[in-house]
């Protein structure tokens, strides 16, 4: 029943004045409905007219906005699908009726608008804000006709145990309530105060439009008013209603799309839909707010989802023959108890501590018990906390045992990429040594706190050990670099990981007999499982610079290396320390037969000067990314012959793929975009896919992300640009991002920079576009080897030297002290930050 209120603002409904930003006048329409309030009520919306529509979307905004909020969904529908964003009564455009509208009557308003239009083909929700549980109360009447939910930055209920967000309990206090949401536009204002930067001033006015005088506003405050924050709250019946009736929408295809920096619906409110909502696909903007549609491309999430809608997913790879998936599942925790008092793990720190395989498996199992006696259960997310070492490995493989995901966060992303992939992963347990504990208490991040310092009293802890996890089962979430955009969670299920410690041994042709020195925590961690003995030197692994040629002397000698792993970062400080190294260190190289090095490209002169150290080894650099790794692999020796042969190719050789790999390229048009089927022909430039069954199943939270991936399906859609040669070689010539879009067609980096670097005091190279896409001019940033102070225009002598090495192409070369790279490998060039800054240096700006 509607409520009357004491003098409230009645006005009709109108439609919007012209002149908005993005608001095409022919969608406005204003429709009466005669059976709402017995007079009836008239709604303003925005329509896109689609007749014979084979889906309707129809779009509820929350507080306080109108249906502005959807005018790109509506510009940018699909064909075939009608668009209808309303502007609840009281709101937007919407007549002002003077009575008080509880969420339960909203719900009522809402079926019969829909009523009154006839809609009675498929529809999807679309709903933001209080708009969402307004949405969901009309689904939940309409099962019958409804194809999809989408919801954006909202609530059906109070997460249980948590307090209302702040800003809603200091909005709704008397003293403010109708101060900043009737009598001022604060409350308004307040929700583009979330958003950095805020919207342009255009949007800005659109919103704020319908909102120009109290009364206008009075719905503001109503709609704040009427959150149920307790039982005895008159809208409390018709909330937890809808939150219990969301099982009858269980089986409907369900879009959550979140702007992560929302102040009043935060990652609390998300993962509290994803558990009432656990068939929804997820996509999370960690830059964007409340206003999600304004702050990133929330729009074009949605309109892909839409276009998937009855496909099936997008699935992994399938199994390939020559790669041995089928292991039992607990081969990937299996740290090979058999091989008795050989070492497992050895830690370079004071006194040496190692653990034999035997002590390992004890540790293992005994972990595994305490951490089922905590609360672990099997697929609980556990994140880990500590540095490479018989602790990280023990806990590690104690995880798996129990049946638990581990979330690994790189050190080397910081606190803040830290703190932000914690909030992703949203873990229920946190292992890590106190340092981190003590952080994590700091910074807020999600679950139950345990330190390295209880490992000792929780290993006393008795519990029966659930069933091994099977081969589909979740297993870890890996977190990217962050190179080239921020940190992704990338999820892999047990068979996945399995497989990719198998390929790593058949690549290599690692045996029980082989000794791993790893100057990269993860590969490390594959040695309990390999059955073989490994070491990380010491070093601080988030920066792997560090690295000194003695402490990687004195790593090899503890274990009598033949397998040594680095980045090459830490290669570069390796070589550039060797003068430090030792008779016993020189000696115990000579024992390594392989020298890896991957995380970013190795130059072949880098790759030649570290071998060098090795000199019973041959030198290797394997190609992968997080998604999949390796892809493929090649030799320092192929790398040199290849040097200068004539139409060799375009970029860098990383070799041919390994077994049970496969790899195909997707040409680009003439924008640099993906286009066309998959293609294995020689010589075709496009986009690199790679398919194996070591390939990640997803990202997390990223739906959008995983999806534009994972097309076509069954692939990895790389985001390098490369080529396959004659014979079968992948060649890769810089990302899809960096990829430079001339008048003349695209153009890769990679060429021009190893040829930019091959002149003498080049220390290193990056070359960028800078205009508009289509007509993109060649500017060349350089790092002389000599030190420099401060950017700078390159001289004549230079700009001549790197134009004769590459072309007259280049229209400008800059000089820069150091060229940005990533904080995990040291190595990644950040190409997109260049560009920026040289379009603003060559359109006057300061260098």
């Amino acid at each position: 029943m509607t409520e009357r209120g004491p003098a409230r603002h009645t006005e009709p409904a109108r439609l919007p004045p012209p002149g908005l930003d993005g608001i095409d006048p022919s969608w406005s329409r204003l429709v009466h409905v005669p059976v709402t309030d017995r007079g009836g009520r008239t709604w303003h919306l925005l329509d896109n007219g689609v007749t014979d529509p084979r889906l309707t979307l129809l779009c509820v905004h929350g507080n306080p906005s109108w249906s502005y909020l959807f005018r790109d969904l509506v510009a940018r529908a699909p064909d075939g699908v009608r668009v209808i964003a309303v502007d609840q009564l009281d709101m937007g455009w919407s007549e002002r009726t003077g009575t008080v509208r509880r969420l339960g009557r909203r719900v009522d308003d809402l079926c019969e608008l829909t009523q009154a239009l006839g809609l009675d083909g498929p529809v999807v929700t679309v709903a933001h804000d209080w708009g969402g549980p307004i949405s969901l109360g009309w689904a939940e009447r309409h099962v019958g006709q409804l194809a999809g939910v989408v919801l954006m930055n909202t609530a059906v209920h109070q997460p249980e145990g948590s307090p209302a967000p702040s800003l809603i309990r200091l909005a709704r206090s008397k003293p403010l309530l109708r101060n900043v949401t009737v009598r001022t536009a604060t409350f308004v204002r307040g929700a583009f105060g979330m958003s950095r930067p805020w919207p342009p001033a255009g949007v800005r006015r659109g919103y704020l439009a319908p909102y120009d005088t109290p009364g206008r506003r009075e719905a503001i405050g109503a709609f704040v008013a009427d959150i149920p924050l307790a039982p005895s709250h008159p809208s409390w019946p018709a909330l937890t209603g809808i939150a219990a009736g969301l099982d009858a929408i269980a089986d409907v295809p369900a879009l959550l799309v979140w702007g992560a920096r929302d102040l009043v619906f935060s990652d609390l409110y998300l993962h509290d839909m994803e558990r009432r909502l656990p068939q929804a696909e997820v996509h999370r903007f960690a830059a964007a707010a409340h206003f999600v549609t304004e702050d990133a491309d929330a729009v074009g999430v949605i309109v892909d989802w839409l276009g998937a809608l009855g496909r099936p997913r997008s699935v992994p790879a399938p199994r390939t023959a020559d790669v041995d998936v089928d292991a039992t599942p607990s081969s990937l925790g299996d740290v090979h108890a058999e091989l008795g008092d050989r070492p497992a793990i050895v830690e370079m720190t004071d006194g040496r501590p190692t653990v034999t395989f035997a002590e390992l498996d004890r540790l293992v199992s005994t972990t595994a018990a305490g951490l089922v006696a905590s609360g672990v259960q099997p697929g609980d997310r556990v994140a880990l906390m500590i540095p490479p070492g018989i602790d990280l490995a023990a806990v590690l493989y104690a995880c798996w045992r129990a049946g638990a995901v581990v979330v690994l966060v790189d050190s080397g992303l910081g606190p803040r990429g830290m703190s932000a992939a914690m909030r992703v992963a949203d873990p229920a347990f946190l292992v890590g040594i106190p340092k981190a504990i003590a952080a994590a208490r700091v910074l807020r991040w999600p679950g139950h706190r345990i330190s390295t310092a209880e490992l000792p009293e929780l290993r006393r802890r008795h519990a029966g050990l659930p069933a091994h996890p099977r081969v589909d089962d979740p297993a870890a979430v890996v977190f990217t670099s962050g190179a080239t955009g921020p940190s992704k969670g990338v999820r892999y299920s047990h068979g996945q990981l399995a497989a990719q410690r198998d390929a790593l041994v058949r690549l290599y042709d690692i045996t029980p007999d082989d000794r791993l020195v790893a100057a990269f925590a993860p590969f490390a961690l594959y040695g309990p499982a390999m059955g073989i003995t490994s070491v990380v030197p010491d070093m601080d692994v988030a920066a792997p610079a560090t690295l000194t040629a003695a402490a990687l002397g004195d790593a090899v000698a503890a274990i009598d290396a033949t397998l040594v792993f680095a980045s090459p970062a830490a290669l570069r400080n390796v070589v550039a320390t060797a003068d430090a190294l030792s008779a016993r260190h020189r000696t115990a190289f000579a024992g390594a037969r392989t020298l890896m090095s991957a995380g970013a490209p190795v130059r072949p002169s880098l790759l030649r000067a570290a071998r060098d150290l090795f000199p019973a080894s041959t030198a290797h650099t394997p190609y992968g990314m997080t998604e999949c790794l390796p892809v493929a692999s090649i030799e320092l020796a192929e790398i040199e012959a290849l040097a200068g042969r004539p139409g060799a190719g375009d970029g860098v050789c990383v070799g041919r793929p390994a077994a049970g790999v496969e790899v195909a390229v997707r040409r680009l048009d003439d924008l640099g975009r993906p286009a066309g089927e998959p293609s294995t022909d020689p010589g075709v430039v496009g986009e690199v896919l790679v398919r194996a069954a070591h390939m990640r199943t997803g990202y997390e939270r990223l739906w959008r992300t995983e999806h534009l991936a994972s097309t076509p399906s069954g692939w990895h859609a790389t985001g390098d640009v490369g080529h396959l040669d004659d014979d079968g070689r992948l060649w890769i010539g810089g990302r899809l991002g960096h990829v430079i879009t001339t008048t003349a067609g695209p153009v890769t980096p990679v060429r021009y920079e190893l040829a930019i670097e091959a002149i003498d005091g080049v220390e290193a190279a990056a070359v960028v576009g800078v205009g508009p896409a289509g007509a993109q001019q060649l500017v060349a940033v350089v790092q002389p080897a000599a030190s420099l102070r401060r950017p700078r225009e390159a001289g004549l002598a230079l700009v001549d030297q790197v134009r004769g090495a590459v072309g007259r192409d280049v229209v400008a070369v800059l000089e820069v002290p150091t060229l940005p790279v990533d904080r995990r490998h040291n190595s990644k060039i950040d190409r997109t930050r260049l560009a920026a800054w040289a379009g603003r240096v060559l359109a006057g700006g300061r260098l």
